[in-house]
């Protein structure tokens, strides 16, 4: 991937290789994605939001269509649960 791509950071690469290089560095990354693994390649495009991607593999981020407009899900389970918490028992002694 070094050979079209630039590497900012290891496992992220950039660059603006033809829609044919495109194809074909997706098609090796896909190969080469274990099964915990994941792949997402996002790429200037004519549209509203200026770009287009694809995705494979698991993610606790991944894209989602919203009407036409992607947008960034995050996997509950990663989530923090809120706690709730009684006032009432706060300033009860009994709790102290």
């Amino acid at each position: 991937m070094s050979r079209w791509l630039l590497e900012p950071k290891t496992g992220i690469f950039l660059g603006d290789p033809s829609a044919r290089v495109r194809d074909e560095l997706w098609n090796k990354a896909i190969k080469k994605t274990k099964e915990s693994g994941s792949v997402i390649q996002i790429w200037n495009d004519k549209n509203p939001q200026g770009f287009s991607y694809r995705q494979y593999g698991v993610q606790n981020r991944k894209f989602v269509d919203v009407d036409g407009l992607s947008l960034i899900q995050i996997k509950r389970d990663n989530i923090k649960q809120e706690t709730t918490i009684d006032i009432n028992k706060l300033h009860d002694p009994e709790n102290v």
